[in-house]
């Protein structure tokens, strides 16, 4: 499986934007997919997962209430919604395809090529 995030982009405080990550075959009902971000210079940081079969959800305490993670199954597609955008949300976004929605990345064995999302103050 091949992931291709895209959607970022340059936005302002307070803007609402989506990210998409599209699998290139099938997702499986035990897989998780979840979202990261890295700064250069930085860890890469958890953002939110979602199990792909019963579609629990899990997020950073950084994103909850902001930001949704959801997927649509038909086409093996998981979204980050992302609202009330702040300028600390600037970073890299990877999405990523794991067995357990752990916050940590060496858990996770397959991952997208990274989107950029800007927020200017």
């Amino acid at each position: 499986v091949q992931l291709q995030a895209s959607g970022g982009g340059l936005v302002q405080a307070g803007d609402s934007l989506r990210l998409s990550c599209a699998a290139s075959s099938r997702i499986f009902s035990s897989a998780v997919m979840a979202w990261f971000r890295q700064d250069p210079g930085k860890e890469r940081e958890f953002v939110a997962a979602i199990r792909w079969g019963r579609a629990s959800t899990y997020y950073a305490d950084s994103v909850k209430g902001r930001f949704t993670i959801s997927r649509d199954t038909a086409d093996n597609t998981v979204y980050l919604q992302m609202n009330r955008l702040k300028p600390e949300d600037t970073a890299t976004y990877y999405c990523a395809r794991g067995t357990s929605p752990a916050n940590e990345p060496g858990l996770y064995y397959t991952w997208g090529q990274g989107t950029q999302l800007t927020v200017s103050s």
